[in-house]
Order: C-alpha cells, then sequence, then structure tokens
C-alpha cells in the first residue's frame, strides 16, 4: 500500500504551449440590478436578425433528426451568387474562427510562425499557438496595420499573416494598395488571410475587400461572416473565399457537418433580405459620425473607424481611466468591451446602437467625466 500511494501521479498531459493559451473572453452580457442592459459589447447587429432569417431558421424545426448538408451547397449557391463568387473555392466554417484554426492546423507546425498586428483579434494567435505555431506581433502605430512592420516580421518559417480590415478591436483599416503591397512583399508560400467580419460597414473609396485580390492570387483568403452586418451570431457561420488548393486542404481536415442545418438556412435567408441589411447599414453610417463627434466634444479620443464599434481612449492622467468608464457604464445599465487583453487598457470599444442607446452612452459618460448636460 505505501508503494502505491508513493508512486507519481499519471494523469493525461496537455502538448507544450496548451495551458499557456489564455482562454478568449467575450463582451460582457450582464449588468447587476439590470434585466436587459444596453449592450454594445459585442459588435452584434442591434437591429436583431431578418425577419425572413428567423421564419427560415424556425421552419427547420422539422428537420432536427436529420444531419445538416456536409458541403453546405444551398448556401454555396446563395453566397457565391451574391458575391458573384466560383462556389468551388469556398469554404464554410463555426464561424469564421473555425477556419482561423484549420488555416493554422494545416500549414503549421513546431518551429514555425504566424504573424499578426499588435492588436489583432485574439482568436488568430489561439489558433497559431493551438498548433504550436510562434505568434509574432507586428507593431501597430496609431493602432493600425502597418505594412512594413508586418513585413519586418516575416521570416523563412512564417506561413500564416492575419489582417482584419477593418481590425478588431480598432476599427482602423487599410487602404487596397496598402494590403497590394502587403501582398507583393510575402512569399509565395505564406498565406494571407484578410479577415472582412466588418467589411459590409465600410464607406470610404480608398477601401477594397480584398476578393479581386484573392480571385488572381494563389496565397490569399478572404473571410466573413453572419454575425455582424446579417445579425446571426447566434448561429455561427463563417465562409472563406481561397484558390482551390488551399481549400482542398482545408475540407481535408474540417468537421463533417460543422455548420448546423438552421444556421444554413437562416444564413441563406438573411443574404436576400435587401431591405434588412440596407437599415442595418445605414444606422451604423448615420449614427457612428454622430458617436464620433459625441465623444469627441466630451474631450474623447475616438479612433477613425470603418467598423461598426468605436475605440475611445481615456486619458489616466486627467482622472478618468477606461476600467472606471467601464464600471460607471455598467452601474447605468450600459455595456461596453474592456480591452486590457489587446494591451489596449486605456481604452473602450462601443458598438453603434440605437439612438436610444447612443444617446444613453453619450449621456452617461457625460455624468462619468462630471461635464454639465446640454443646455
Amino acid at each position: 500500500m505505501s508503494e502505491t500511494l508513493d508512486m507519481p501521479l499519471i494523469r493525461p498531459t496537455p502538448k507544450p504551449g496548451i495551458l499557456d493559451i489564455a482562454p478568449y473572453v467575450g463582451g460582457k452580457s450582464s449588468a447587476s440590478g439590470f434585466a436587459e442592459p444596453i449592450k454594445l459589447s459585442s459588435n452584434e447587429n442591434v437591429l436583431g436578425c431578418s425577419p425572413a432569417a428567423l421564419a427560415a431558421y424556425q421552419a427547420t424545426g422539422a428537420k432536427l433528426h436529420l444531419y445538416p448538408d456536409g458541403h453546405a451547397n444551398g448556401l454555396r449557391a446563395a453566397v457565391a451568387q451574391k458575391n458573384g463568387l466560383e462556389p468551388e473555392r469556398l469554404i464554410f466554417g463555426c464561424g469564421s474562427d473555425e477556419i482561423f484554426t484549420l488555416l493554422c492546423q494545416v500549414y503549421c507546425e513546431p518551429g514555425d510562425n504566424v504573424v499578426q498586428g499588435q492588436y489583432g483579434f485574439l482568436a488568430y494567435k489561439i489558433a497559431a499557438r493551438a498548433a504550436q505555431a510562434e505568434v509574432r506581433f507586428a507593431p501597430e502605430p496609431d493602432r493600425r496595420i502597418d505594412v512594413d512592420e508586418i513585413l519586418a516580421q516575416v521570416d523563412d518559417r512564417t506561413r500564416i499573416v492575419f489582417v482584419a480590415n477593418p481590425s478588431n478591436p480598432t476599427g482602423t483599416w487599410n487602404t487596397r494598395e496598402e494590403i497590394a503591397r502587403l501582398h507583393e512583399g510575402l512569399p509565395g508560400n505564406v498565406v494571407l488571410v484578410l479577415d472582412g467580419a466588418y467589411a459590409e460597414f465600410v464607406d470610404t473609396a480608398d477601401y477594397d475587400d480584398g476578393v479581386t485580390l484573392a480571385r488572381r492570387a494563389e496565397n490569399i483568403i478572404v473571410c466573413r461572416t453572419f454575425s455582424k452586418l446579417y445579425g446571426l451570431a447566434a448561429l455561427r457561420v463563417g465562409w472563406g473565399y481561397a484558390p482551390t488548393a488551399v481549400i482542398d486542404a482545408l475540407e481535408r481536415i474540417r468537421a463533417p457537418f460543422n455548420v448546423n442545418t438552421p444556421a444554413q438556412y437562416a444564413a441563406v435567408a438573411a443574404l436576400g433580405d435587401d431591405d434588412f441589411l440596407e437599415r442595418s447599414r445605414a444606422l451604423v453610417l448615420t449614427w457612428r459620425p454622430w458617436l464620433v463627434q459625441q465623444f469627441g466634444g466630451l474631450g474623447l479620443e475616438v479612433l477613425p473607424s470603418q467598423a461598426n464599434f468605436l475605440l475611445v481612449r481615456f486619458d489616466a492622467e486627467r482622472g478618468h481611466t477606461a476600467p472606471e468608464a467601464e464600471a460607471f457604464l455598467a452601474s447605468r445599465g450600459i455595456l461596453v468591451r474592456g480591452l486590457a487583453g489587446y494591451g489596449l487598457g486605456d481604452s473602450l470599444r462601443i458598438t453603434v446602437g440605437l439612438e436610444s442607446d447612443n444617446r444613453a452612452v453619450v449621456e452617461a459618460l457625460r455624468a462619468f467625466l462630471d461635464l454639465p448636460g446640454r443646455a
């Protein structure tokens, strides 16, 4: 018995690096004392989802005993038609996050590295480190991707470069010329991932979503999501457009039936509801500049944004910190996103909301900053 007690404990051990990964933490969804807080913490569509998408989702109830279409053929055809794409060059995921994970699993092994911006989306580095790849962070002057800084991080073991355009969590963007120059500077065996989760909210002429570039390149994948403009965040649907060689490799390890039936049907219906999509986009394009003006009027620094959110910076020297502002807003039932996990502890990310939401957050911040109300 004593020999048994003295034996070392043997148990499963994760592979190196897994326990060093910080789990992803999403935006807060509850506030103490408020049954239905104003949620501006996760960049969701504040109008909800298309009524057509909801009806399509509900209509799948009688099919829950059947496996989904493993190749998402109906959704594939709808996405291809909507965006003028070749259906065989599409892949679908349980959110675009799954596609990032597949890319790292396919192209990375221990000793390889991926490159992303200093403030890049946390899902990129999680996917890379799970594949035991090193993650290199390129400095972001002015909190936006700098092409030269990205290229300076690339070497012969670089396998993937992740660029969100517009970027999360900053909202900043890169021009078509910058993206073209970045691609031109990369070796042909490096996959350039252009994450366009917020592409539908862009209204500047110097932007391009990368699809045209991807059509003629061998090493670009453009990723998009149904979670933002389309309002289907709960259903987790994302897609990627890439050369057939890249798609073929990803498909070999994609989990079968990874996009569920209700998600596929709802996404197809959402694609066809142009009225809802236009209303959703118009809301952001109307209230985003208004919020920039209002936050600026409170003396806060606001980054230029082409997404459905704004990055707002607080100056601790003035006695107002971002964590204090976040807590104050929560005390009034308003949830925004603290960004300490991104290395942006002086800033908050605030989703563009309904008119009433936007006015409420401005007035709450006015109170927090102890500024007088409007006459």
